[in-house]
C-alpha cells in the first residue's frame, strides 16, 4: 500500500493557492477540470516530496462548508483493488462505493473518515460481484 493524497475542499482557488503555494511553500503538481462533475482538482506537494500530495477540490457551484465538510478523504494506491476490497469486506468493513469500474472504491474508518482506494496503474477489467454492487451509505 502506498499513501497518495489528502483532499480538502476550497471555496476560492486563488486565495487557496496563495496560502498553500506562496505562503506554505507547496508547488502545483497537476490540475484537472471536470466539466461534467463541475469541479477542479489541484494537486500540490512539498518540493522534493511529490509522492505525498494535497488535493484541493474546488466545486464550481458554491456551497457553504462547515468545519467537517472541508476535509474530504484519504487516498491509498493498492496493487489489486478487488482483492483489497474482498479482504476488507471479509474483515467486516463496509464498501461504501464498490470498485465497479475496477479502479476506485471508498470505505470509511471507524471514525467515519472517508478513504479512497485506487487501483495501481490502469483499472482492472470489470468483474462481479463488484460491477453490479450498489453504493452503501455515503463517503
Amino acid at each position: 500500500m502506498k499513501y497518495l493524497h489528502t483532499m480538502v475542499r476550497v471555496s476560492d482557488i486563488d486565495t487557496s493557492l496563495d496560502f498553500y503555494c506562496n505562503k506554505l511553500g507547496l508547488t502545483e503538481v497537476r490540475r484537472m477540470d471536470s466539466e461534467q462533475g463541475r469541479f477542479t482538482l489541484i494537486y500540490l506537494a512539498a518540493p522534493g516530496d511529490e509522492d505525498a500530495q494535497l488535493e484541493l477540490t474546488y466545486n464550481w457551484d458554491p456551497e457553504p462548508y462547515n468545519e467537517g465538510r472541508h476535509f474530504g478523504h484519504l487516498a491509498y494506491e493498492v496493487d489489486d483493488i478487488y482483492e483489497t476490497c474482498d479482504r476488507l469486506m471479509k474483515a467486516g468493513v463496509t464498501i461504501n462505493r464498490p470498485p465497479r469500474d475496477g479502479g476506485m472504491a471508498f470505505i470509511r474508518s471507524p471514525d467515519n473518515i472517508s478513504i479512497e482506494l485506487l487501483q495501481k496503474g490502469e483499472p482492472l477489467p470489470k468483474q462481479e460481484p463488484w460491477a453490479s454492487m450498489a453504493n452503501t451509505g455515503t463517503w
